[in-house]
Formats: C-alpha cells, structure tokens, sequence
C-alpha cells in the first residue's frame, strides 16, 4: 500500500465510520475503482482504533462518569442504582453478540463478506431498514390529524433486553455494507429510542469492539501488501476526520431525517449490481490480500 492510498483510505474511513453508510463498504470500494488491492479486514480493523479514539474525546466526559460509576458498582451495591455503573453493565452486554460473532465468523469477514454482491445487497436492504425506522420515528414526533404524539425512549429506559437487541443489530456490521451505526440506529428506532439516543449509545456501545477488534488484528499488519507506516497515517487521519464528523452528526440528527443517508445507499447498491452486471468490476476485485 502506498502513501497515497493511505491518505486517501484514512479520509475515507474517518468520513463513513459514523455515518450509517458502512465505512468498510466505502474503503473496500474505493480500492476498487481506484484499482488498488483491497485492504482488507485487518487495515479497516486498524484504522477504526483512530475513529474510535475520537469518539473517546468527544465524549470523555460521559465516558469517565460511566467507567468511574462502573467500578465504584463493583464494590458498591448501592452504586448500582446509578444510571451511569447502568451503563457500563449495558455496554457490556451489549458488546457480547459481536465479540462472539466476530471470532466465529472471523474467516467469513476477511474472505466471502467482502463479495461486491454481497456488500451491494446489503447496503440497499439496510438503507430500506433505515428508512423505515427513520419514518416510524418522524410519525411518533410530528404525530398526525388522527394520532397524539409520542414520546420517545431516552437512554434513561435502557434496560438488558435493549441493550442485547442493540448488541445483535450491530454485531450485523461484521458484513461489510451494514454499517455499524446504521444497524444499530436502526434497531434503536425500532425500538422506540429517539434518534439523539440510539445514536449515543450506537457510539458507546461501539467502543469495546471496535477497540478490541482493531488490537487483536495488529498482528496482521504487515504480512501482506499493507505496512505498518501507511496504516498510522491513515489511522491518523481518520481520527482527525471522525471527531468532526462526529460533531456534525450529532448536531444533524436532532433536527434532520436519515433519509438522505438512505437514498444514498440504494443509489450505491444499485450501481455496485449495475457494474457487476455490466462486467466493468469483478465482485472479486483486488481481493487477494496475502
């Protein structure tokens, strides 16, 4: 991997890791019209260590009152009634379906997951799911001539039960094409979670695995086509990228639909058949990592 594709690679993950378009959608199709080898499973495990060490910043105040309430609870029975040690418990949980999924089907991830049909399909079904949750939610708020309006779920409602649901939606993203915050946004609304909740805890939940995904894929680095030094740019980058995009995202969200996200991924997943169809990709495209 050169310099160059590194840069480009780190732009790309920090633009999509939080949007619910699937950042390993986007950095294994950009390798692909650009006519670079893919860089697999392992570089995109590696880098997401960057998106995620932004989302550390952004909400370290949040973060230090739930880890620091979490091991008071250890000790403390009383400090298990606050919400915060609640949380920790919750993120937990709901870590342990994609922890699971994620060693069992590690050989699935790196080889037949990244089928450009495949990623095709499941940017087209997600973004219709996404659609659909996002106008359940439009309707609870504005309501209707016919129907009260009605209140959404606030983290405050989260309970196990939830936090396992919005666990198995995310352990979806192992699927290049899903999008880790778009499954679990998804699941959050349909649940009944305003969208400004299912996007919080979509960030927090993300961290243990995508942190624990990334270190146990270090060792990979380096024995193909990808080394160590592209890999820090780009990791790089795509932390100074993501803590903006983060920001942003959060501000959109309380005001905006995710439907432009949603027409968006049909769009892409209809040419990514198209260019198959036509023969102008192969669905195998520069797959072979070493």
């Amino acid at each position: 991997m050169s310099w160059f594709e590194a840069l480009i690679l780190g732009l790309v993950q920090g633009l999509t890791e939080f949007l619910p378009v699937s950042s390993s959608a986007h950095l294994r199709l950009t390798a692909v019209f650009a006519g670079w080898q893919d860089p697999g499973a392992a570089f995109t495990a590696v880098t997401q260590i960057g998106t995620e060490t932004a989302v550390l910043i952004y909400f370290r105040k949040d973060i230090a009152r739930i880890v620091s309430a979490w091991f008071r609870s250890l000790h403390d029975r009383r400090a298990r009634r606050d919400p915060d040690a609640r949380m920790g418990w919750l993120v937990i949980v709901g870590s342990i379906p994609i922890g699971v999924l994620g060693l069992t089907l590690k050989d699935q991830i790196e080889g037949p997951f990244r089928d450009l049909r495949l990623i095709a399909t499941t940017l087209i079904v997600l973004g219709v799911v996404l659609g659909v949750a996002d106008r359940l939610a439009a309707r609870d708020a504005s309501g209707g001539r016919h129907r009260a309006v009605r209140e959404r779920k606030t983290l405050d409602h989260l309970n196990v039960r939830d936090g396992l649901l919005y666990g198995m939606a995310q352990a979806m993203a192992l699927i290049p094409g899903v999008s880790r915050s778009g499954a679990t946004i998804s699941g959050g609304l349909f649940m009944g979670y305003s969208r400004e909740a299912a996007a919080r805890y979509s960030f927090l939940l993300a961290i243990p695995a995508v942190l624990a995904s990334g270190l146990f894929e270090l060792t990979e680095i380096g024995e193909g086509h990808v080394s160590w030094g592209p890999t820090l740019l780009a990791t790089g980058l795509a932390f100074l990228v993501a803590y903006a995009v983060i920001a942003w995202f959060m501000k959109f969200i309380s005001t905006k639909s995710f439907m432009p996200f949603v027409v968006y991924r049909i769009l892409l997943g209809l040419l990514i058949f198209g260019l198959v169809a036509a023969g102008v990709v192969s669905p195998h495209a520069g797959e072979s990592v070493g």
